[in-house]
């Protein structure tokens, strides 16, 4: 081998050897031998909190015996805008809510199964040591609760899960959760922790089709979700469902991946992670942009957030943030620091682009129900254009100058609104004139049903200053031939 590759080899070993093994509160708390855990002092019940609300941190210096009840209920609850879904649930919402104990508890687990319920139901959790992760002993028919124990062995943030078959649809119908077992010594003060679950859903209509959607498995078994969302629903964490921290604040995030199929790439837009405790166990990484965290795998990302503005949590496989849900926000207060950051604050152009994606000419997607008046059709129409097209032409409707025309008070639309109708349906390409200012962007054409079109430009013509009227599913048919 030639003698100068030998140096940067030798070194590259010399320092892999050398290294420090990378450390942090939980790698403090490094497993030990059994008997070497603490001696159990009285019992206390859990508190356990929807997401993305998180218990208090633990400020007791002894272990104890923590009592957890929890109820598996299937439910009807929204999954995006005019979608619903039945949910397996733990504790009444998707993901389970989040249970905190601490290095040494023994945790006596209560797990009951609504008499409401159609199928037995069980939790495999990741933080016990024990066949199954306790799923052997807590299997549970409707109407039943189960009992037992597990002692916490190991400090981190583990995944839970149901794990009776088949596992697969019981984790796709979205039944996980985190369990945070704390080191002895507690974690770093933080001023906020919040609780944020990425899942995948598989729905036999294709995304934003409306009405009630039942698990596909041919979907499933495929890995092509219509859904990536974080905590349960499309936009659960935006808009008045956002985060919220002020300037100068640190954040703690425990991020888990319910999946049950994807593997999630966790990106906080315009934020750099400080500490990223990786898979939710001992090794810290530092200024990490993005984290890998896989199905069934969590992350600890702590950061602090310097100016004020809105935050935009995504998976950066990017199709599923803009396009299938995978988005949440995180809204900071306080004054400007132009010293970190000179720019305006507009959270509106990040709003989710909804199902709406382009396509090729030729495909179709099946009828949905149809809107029954003029008023349902300007509702439906809203909802669309709020996942759609609000990501470009704004919430406002007013466009930005120069890229997007507005569509509000907009001649283009009102002389003629079967122009529109064809922009959406065909594409548009090509120079036009909008209030008397030129545009000439390429438009795709978009996945939209003659409904859902027809309800969305109805929803303009009524809206924003723009002249009112009506466009109907067969306007639209007669456009797109």
């Amino acid at each position: 081998m030639n003698k100068f590759l030998w140096t940067p080899l030798l070194l590259g070993c010399l320092l892999v050897a050398c290294a420090p093994t990378p450390s942090g509160p939980i790698a403090e708390s490094s497993p030990r031998p059994a008997e070497t855990l603490p001696e159990i002092q009285g019992e206390e019940v859990a508190v356990l909190t929807h997401a993305p609300e998180v218990p208090p941190p633990i400020t007791r210096k002894h272990a104890t015996k923590v009592i957890v009840k929890m109820e598996v209920r299937e439910l009807e609850s929204r999954l995006a805008d005019g979608v619903s879904y039945t949910f397996w649930t733990f504790g009444g919402k998707v993901p389970g809510m989040f249970i905190r104990v601490r290095r040494g508890d023994l945790v006596e687990f209560h797990l009951g199964n609504h008499p409401s319920s159609k199928m037995p139901h069980n939790i495999d959790l990741h933080a016990a040591t024990g066949p199954g992760g306790g799923a052997t002993s807590s299997f549970t028919a409707p109407g039943h609760e189960s009992t037992f124990s597990f002692r916490a062995l190991n400090a981190g943030l583990y995944v839970y899960h149901c794990a009776t078959a088949p596992v697969g649809m019981h984790i796709g119908n979205g039944m996980y959760g985190l369990i945070l077992v704390e080191p002895e010594d507690g974690l770093p003060k933080v001023d906020h922790e919040y609780y944020v679950m990425q899942g995948d859903f598989y729905t036999k209509g294709a995304n934003g089709e409306r009405g009630l959607q039942p698990f596909s498995m041919k979907k499933a078994l495929e890995e092509k979700p219509d859904y990536v969302v974080f905590n349960g629903s499309v936009g659960a964490l935006a808009g008045d469902n956002a985060l919220k921290a002020r300037k100068g604040d640190k954040v703690r995030l425990f991020v888990g991946n319910g999946g049950p199929g994807l593997v999630s790439s966790f990106h906080v837009i315009g934020e750099i992670f400080d500490d990223v405790y990786v898979e939710g166990g001992s090794t810290v990484n530092h200024n990490v942009q993005t984290t890998m965290i896989p199905a069934g795998g969590s992350a600890i990302t702590d950061f602090k957030v310097e100016v004020p503005g809105t935050f935009i949590l995504v998976d950066h496989s990017i199709f599923r943030a803009f396009n299938k849900g995978a988005l949440g926000m995180l809204k900071v207060a306080g004054d400007e620091n132009k010293g970190f950051y000179s720019g305006k604050q507009d959270d509106r152009i990040y709003a989710a682009e909804g199902g709406a994606v382009q396509e090729m000419p030729g495909a179709t997607r099946p009828p949905q129900p149809g809107s029954q008046n003029k008023a349902e059709r300007i509702a439906r129409g809203g909802e669309t254009f709020t996942q759609v097209c609000a990501a470009c032409h704004q919430g406002d409707a007013r466009g930005i100058a120069g890229v997007f025309p507005p569509l509000a008070a907009s001649d283009y639309l009102n002389q003629d609104p079967k122009r529109a109708v064809n922009a959406i349906v065909n594409g548009l390409e090509g120079e036009i004139t909008v209030n008397g200012a030129k545009y000439n962007q390429v438009m795709p054409k978009l996945a939209l049903t003659d409904e859902q079109t027809a309800d969305v430009v109805t929803y303009l013509l009524n809206n924003f200053g723009n002249k009112g009227g009506e466009i109907t599913p067969a306007e639209v048919a007669k456009v797109r031939r």
